[in-house]
């Protein structure tokens, strides 16, 4: 029996783009997934894609700022020129830690946002539902990736799973739920496609918030943040690279369809940075992007 799926990767405001990939699938070419998987920015879209509401999450994701994420923002954002510099916030930071928390800031804005767009009447329609729908995040106590499905939880539980996978340790909240610290997705798993497999996939849509090839060095770091960030978004990439190798192999061993797509040009260097004119731009490049890609394959 055939099933397809949906899979998106991490990449914070970068989510722009998949969504405007994701449309153009669903809406123009019709595709019919029975499975979505989301890591990270990717778990923010797929209760909304896999209920067709996409012009409601376009609209949402594309609005979004600093400030409905995070609570106590760790950092500053200063425009020099095209590139947007990230600095550490030190009142905020120590802020946090007077407080006796774990990480730099804090994301519980996020959760309160997520109760505003994923309804307790949009969770009770995809558990009736024929789709599935999973989000990725890392169990940091069993030092182990966890897949989180929508049918087997709980309207709150489901909330605190899509929260989790999106925060960004150490810049964003690390959560505790059920005897454990949790945090995002994205540090065990960037793209899902060996769990699509093993959830029974075999026709699989993949969006990878990356170009497919390195197009530049990075940034050298001037401060602390710009440090970190670099740190993780090698990590990221060396996971992300990992993930991509696993899930073709298996894909091929399994006879699996696999379409990979890829942001065609790097979108942004700081992708904890929310700016509406930007994630128009991406959301609107990926569906351009998705129509460019179909149109040649035939």
């Amino acid at each position: 029996m055939s099933k397809s799926a949906l899979v998106i990767s991490g990449g914070g405001s970068k989510g722009a783009f998949a969504g405007g990939i994701a449309q153009y699938l669903i809406e123009e070419v019709k595709r019919e997934y029975d499975l979505f998987i989301g890591t990270s920015t990717g778990s923010l879209l797929v209760s909304h894609l896999a209920l067709n509401e996409i012009a409601e999450i376009k609209k949402a994701f594309t609005n979004v700022t600093q400030k409905d994420i995070f609570d106590n923002c760790p950092f500053l954002i200063k425009q020099e020129g095209a590139l947007t510099r990230i600095k550490i916030n030190h009142f905020n930071v120590l802020k946090n830690f007077l407080r006796g928390k774990k990480t730099f800031g804090e994301s519980n804005n996020l959760r309160k946002l997520l109760i505003n767009e994923v309804s307790v009447s949009y969770f009770e329609e995809l558990q009736k539902s024929s789709k599935d729908v999973i989000v990725c995040v890392s169990n940091l106590s069993l030092n182990k990736v966890e897949y989180k499905k929508l049918r087997d939880c709980s309207y709150a539980d489901f909330i605190d799973w899509i929260w989790i996978s999106c925060n960004y340790v150490p810049f964003m909240t690390l959560a505790n739920k059920n005897g454990c610290e949790y945090a995002d997705g994205g540090l065990g798993c960037i793209i899902a496609i060996e769990e699509a497999i093993r959830q029974g996939a075999t026709d699989i849509d993949a969006i990878i918030l990356n170009t497919e090839f390195q197009q530049t060095n990075r940034v050298h770091s001037r401060n602390a943040f710009d440090a970190l960030g670099s740190i993780f978004g090698f990590i990221s990439d060396r996971i992300e690279y990992q993930n991509l190798k696993i899930g073709s192999l298996v894909a091929n061993e399994k006879k699996v369809k696999l379409r990979l797509f890829y942001t065609p040009r790097i979108l942004t260097t700081n992708s904890l940075v929310f700016k509406k004119e930007n994630m128009d731009l991406w959301w609107k490049e990926g569906w351009e992007y998705a129509q460019k890609k179909i149109i040649e394959e035939g």
